[in-house]
């Protein structure tokens, strides 16, 4: 069965999913459909803001669609919600990418 499809059926059960969410979100970034993975990461994030790594790979498909501020807010969002978090690795990797950025 196709993995998109899986994880479709997976969240038609169960929406509010976080991993199902992230690992249609991680589908769509592999095809290179980055509007349909930064859908994903939305819901994913509006739902559980700690994932921490949607913020990453958001702002990364951002970059991919040429929305620079946006992916510059993304990683801002992201550094704020691992400071909170404690996550130092997820904080450090947000960070990165926001300097990468410019």
């Amino acid at each position: 069965m196709d993995r998109k499809v899986a994880l479709r059926q997976i969240l038609e059960q169960n929406p509010a999913d976080p991993l199902a969410r992230y690992g249609l979100a991680m589908e769509h970034l592999k095809g290179q459909d980055y509007e349909a993975a930064l859908a994903e990461f939305e819901k994913l994030l509006a739902a559980s803001p700690g994932y921490l790594y949607a913020y990453f790979h958001a702002g990364q498909a951002l970059e991919k669609l040429g929305r620079l501020e946006d992916a510059r807010n993304m990683y801002e969002h992201g550094i704020q919600a691992a400071s909170v978090a404690g996550d130092h690795h997820a904080r450090s990797e947000l960070a990165a990418a926001l300097e990468q950025l410019g």
